[in-house]
């Protein structure tokens, strides 16, 4: 029987000292039996970083995934999110603890606010609340999600301290530059989530269709190139094997400059999936 080659994640710095895979499993929709079943394998594949969430109700499901995988737990870096609704001190620390034994664990890699939610105005007392939940040794690093430049300068402002990871929706058809460059100043990792476009008929673009035929891969591992060559670290999410053992393998090629521009050229003003813009949108 052949030997089964796991591919190997490049790493990247965050600017809290720690480091982060490249690349991760989205488990949006994965829940349950069924949810832990497509993460394990995921894990068995070479994914090593999975992000969940608290509103995902699939933390539990994550967790079996780690017990069935069978790979140290160290090798792994687990990620989940704080919902809307707990932004308050005392909530958010509770909820963080929830999370890990919903996981069965003792840490979390790195846990995020879901989203600023500004009309409520807490999102600074939330993230104030995660510093505290990483000096106590719940998390390894703190970051956010949707979070806007205002968001991010008001939590520097108040507090000195930047997120490590901004995670944020990004796909060719909303490319996000701004967003991107300010966090790259401010030394924060850009995520993206819906980093494929989920169900928008991206992967059936012209332009990426050809740049596929070109270079020989399929069309959503030039997306995920694209994502990984503008500094990003994308979050496919598939309940498929063969599509998910197909996103890992990006690191065996790049995308020529004429290639890159021309997949940035597809951003549009109005590309968000569900037109949730964090200035406004409100996530409980």
């Amino acid at each position: 029987m052949p030997e089964i080659r796991i591919p190997r994640i490049p790493r990247i710095q965050l600017n809290d000292g720690r480091t982060m895979p490249a690349l991760g499993l989205g488990t949006y929709r994965l829940n349950g039996a069924s949810g832990a079943t497509a993460m394990a394998d995921g894990i068995r594949a070479g994914y090593r970083l999975l992000d969940s969430a608290f509103v995902y109700e699939n933390e539990g499901a994550l967790g079996e995934a780690v017990q069935w995988a069978d790979v140290p737990r160290e090798e792994l870096f687990l990620v989940s999110k704080l919902p809307g609704r707990h932004q308050r001190r005392e909530e958010a620390l509770r909820t963080v603890e929830e999370s890990l034994y919903r996981a069965g664990l003792d840490y979390w890699d790195l846990y995020l606010i879901h989203w600023p939610n500004p009309g409520r105005g807490l999102y600074v007392e939330a993230w104030r609340a995660l510093l505290e939940a990483r000096e106590r040794g719940l998390i390894r690093s703190a970051g956010v999600c949707n979070f806007l430049p205002e968001h991010l300068d008001v939590l520097v402002r108040e507090t000195g301290t930047p997120p490590a990871v901004n995670q944020v929706e990004l796909h060719p058809y909303f490319s996000q530059k701004p967003q991107r460059a300010f966090d790259r100043r401010h030394d924060i990792v850009t995520q993206a989530w819906g980093p494929l476009g989920r169900g928008m008929g991206l992967l059936g673009e012209e332009t990426l269709r050809d740049i596929a035929a070109n270079t020989g891969k399929t069309v959503a591992q030039v997306v995920l190139r694209w994502h990984i060559q503008s500094g990003v670290v994308p979050l496919p999410m598939s309940a498929s094997p063969e599509r998910r053992a197909e996103n890992l393998n990006v690191f065996n090629f790049e995308l020529c400059d004429a290639d890159m521009a021309a997949i940035d050229a597809l951003t549009r003003p109005d590309g968000r999936l569900k037109g949730q813009d964090p200035a406004v949108y409100e996530e409980f």
